[in-house]
């Protein structure tokens, strides 16, 4: 039995796909005209993690992920930049494209483009103003009629006396009523435009994502996700205009991921407190992102400070170091019905607890350092379990070696590690041993720790910065 919380009714609810053994799952896409920063690839890390534990589960899962290619952020930066709107978005999808594939996220079923459902959301529009819903103001917009959608505000519950209006359009004597969002803008000079029954113009941002999920997955599917940033004003938007239209359920169960934050308050391009993820990338290594992604409840805000980094970096050593020196043999395999498997998924089961998943994986860990301490040939279907467990979560699909050994932002490298190793080896066997602890000493200072094994080998890896 799996749980969801849904953040329509505020409750964990059984899930039950429309069709048996599919799923069809929309997230909200990425705004294209600046590179993600790590409070988007939070909410994505988050998702790949969903999805790959449901297929786990044997579902088929249809995930569509949009991007918005047309956008008054896009208008405006590509007018700063004094470059085609176009070659802006392009430059933008390829950038996050690079950092999703360096940070292992799967790719979804389905990319589409705002740009490319112009037709579908007209056609949309046409329908909310057949229906009553929509209607024309007087600067030649096409608004959506708030008050006549008699649910409005259930998603993010909030009432209608309390909302603020205004999503990325602000107030005018134009709409009927302050709460009213637009549909459709008329064409300002030197902006892209459309043709459409109310003259040229460009679709406003809430109808996009309705348009391309009632085109790709229909009038009702199961789950729908994004930042909780989203649930008000756009996914009550998009709900709104959506149910207006079919008179269907527009969505099963909602699902919104809790924000990254810098000192309590959110990370965010309009604040200016975001940390990109390329430059995250440059220091650590991208499992130390998932980790930290996942490490607290989705739905949990988390705080972005240099000592929860270093935790994720720790947390990860701890379960690369139980597998370092395993050699599985071919004919181990993973054991069947095994107890931590089924803590595992319990917690997964549990409404997407990554907290508690991850705590099984811990037990694993100290498990196998108990069966290795023993010389025990237990530890190799645990091993095969441990990595099989972390792969689900998107983490320990690196060797040991690569984890432990990442030099991203370090000031060293890796010929100059094996040459200090080298000269430590000589002035040991010459037993220099104030040499070799000068030697120790000056990697440490770079954040490199030597370990000798018996066999008088020495193990290196990169401390936590």
């Amino acid at each position: 039995m799996l749980l969801i919380y849904n953040t329509l009714s505020q409750e964990k609810e059984i899930f039950k796909p429309i069709h048996p053994g599919k799923i069809d799952f929309y997230v909200c896409g990425i705004t294209v005209y600046d590179y993600c920063h790590i409070g988007h690839a939070r909410v994505y890390l988050v998702f790949d993690t969903i999805i790959r534990y449901l297929r786990y589960r044997g579902f088929e899962v249809n995930y569509i992920r949009n991007i918005t290619d047309i956008d008054d952020k896009i208008i405006k930066r590509a007018d700063e930049n004094q470059e085609p709107m176009e070659i802006l978005t392009e430059r933008f999808i390829n950038a996050m494209h690079e950092d999703f594939a360096a940070l292992n996220i799967e790719p979804a079923t389905l990319e589409p483009r705002a740009t490319e459902y112009v037709p579908q959301m007209i056609t949309l529009i046409k329908t909310l103003m057949d229906k009553g819903y929509a209607y024309v103001g007087a600067n030649g917009d096409v608004y959506y009629k708030v008050e006549k959608f008699e649910s409005y505000g259930c998603l993010s519950h909030r009432k209608m006396d309390d909302l603020q209006a205004g999503a990325r359009i602000g107030i005018n004597e134009s709409k009927q009523h302050p709460f009213d969002f637009v549909l459709w803008k008329s064409a300002k000079v030197g902006e892209p435009s459309w043709a459409s029954p109310w003259g040229p113009g460009r679709p406003g941002w809430h109808i996009e994502c309705s348009a391309m999920s009632l085109k790709n997955l229909g009038e009702t599917f199961d789950i729908h996700g994004g930042g909780p940033d989203l649930k008000f004003p756009h996914h009550e938007n998009e709900r709104a205009q959506s149910e207006a239209a079919t008179g269907k359920t527009f969505v099963n169960y909602w699902m919104h991921v809790g924000y990254v934050q810098i000192e309590k308050e959110k990370m965010a391009k309009s604040l200016g407190n975001f940390v990109t993820i390329r430059e995250f990338l440059q220091h650590y290594h991208p499992e130390v992102l998932r980790y930290f992604s996942i490490s607290s409840h989705y739905r949990s805000p988390v705080d972005y400070t240099g000592d929860h980094i270093d935790f994720a970096f720790r947390a990860l050593e701890r379960l690369y170091t139980a597998l370092r020196g395993i050699t599985i043999p071919h004919s181990v395999s993973i054991p069947s019905h095994s107890e931590y498997e089924k803590r595992f998924c319990d917690a997964m089961n549990d409404d997407f607890n990554t907290p508690v998943a991850i705590a099984v994986l811990f037990d694993l860990a100290r498990e196998i350092n108990r069966l290795r301490d023993a010389d025990s040939e237990e530890v190799y279907p645990l091993a095969l379990l441990l990595k099989k467990l972390g792969n689900l979560l998107g983490i320990l699909n690196a060797t040991p070696e690569e984890f432990l050994q990442n030099l991203n932002g370090s000031e060293i490298d890796r010929n100059e590690i094996d040459r200090l190793i080298s000269e430590r080896l000589i002035a040991k066997t010459a037993k220099d041993w104030k040499k070799a602890d000068e030697i120790r000493e000056t990697l440490l200072q770079k954040n490199i720790i030597l370990e000798d094994s018996p066999d008088g080998k020495t193990k290196w890896s990169v401390k936590a910065r």
